[in-house]
């Protein structure tokens, strides 16, 4: 009777099986890392789109601020008074907050601070000392009375406070030029057309602005 031999293994199976459970293993990490990504790219997504409708509802708010003919000196000249909080939003007689961005004097300053306040509007009113280097934060923590260069939203129904997924605030600047008045010098009289910077903005994290342009016969008509 012969006897037989036992075969040699060489372990290619267990080798070839470890490569592929490496190969499975670097591609559930990849895959994992990938959808970690998208997950965060969603989320952010999302964040900026909330911002941004915040922003826009703030913008709305500030816009209809302007609607109707009354209180033409609240919208001409600037008033702390109509940068505070207990200004709230009515069915008639808004007024506002209408902030003096810097002095118009000297111009050249005045244009340089108009040209930084358009790129940056954020930072500039929160590095500006003429408004106390305030933020929408500060709007939040402030009572009632006190003057705030970012006005929180309230919303575009009155009696009613609406709620907003993030902290959303305005304010509103006039633009000055001297030809788009009727006549000349009918400008202190508050009659001809005036335009308006509006910036809304969200968290201190996001600002959009529009402009506006309105039409008035004057103070006393």
């Amino acid at each position: 009777m012969r006897q037989l031999q036992k075969k040699q293994q060489g372990g290619a199976v267990l080798l070839v099986a470890l490569i592929m459970l490496l190969v499975l293993t670097v591609l559930t990490v990849t895959n994992m890392r990938e959808v970690t990504l998208e997950g965060r790219m969603t989320a952010n997504k999302m964040e900026n789109q909330q911002l941004f409708n915040a922003s826009e509802s703030a913008l709305r708010e500030a816009e209809k601020r302007y609607y109707g003919a009354g209180n033409i000196r609240a919208k001409l000249e600037p008033d702390t008074e109509n940068c505070k909080k207990n200004n709230s939003y009515k069915k008639l007689g808004n007024k506002p907050c209408l902030i003096e961005v810097a002095s118009k004097e000297p111009k050249e300053a005045y244009a340089a601070a108009i040209k930084d306040f358009l790129l940056a509007p954020l930072s500039f009113i929160k590095n500006s000392a003429e408004h106390n280097n305030w933020t929408g934060a500060e709007t939040t923590a402030a009572s009632n009375t006190t003057y705030v260069p970012w006005m929180p939203y309230s919303g575009t129904s009155a009696g009613t406070t609406t709620t907003l997924a993030a902290n959303a605030f305005w304010n509103s600047a006039l633009i000055f030029t001297t030809s788009i008045n009727v006549e000349y010098g009918n400008a202190l009289e508050g009659e001809g057309i005036y335009y308006y910077l509006i910036t809304g903005q969200a968290n201190d994290q996001l600002a959009v602005q529009s402009t506006i342009a309105n039409y008035y016969l004057g103070l006393n008509k």
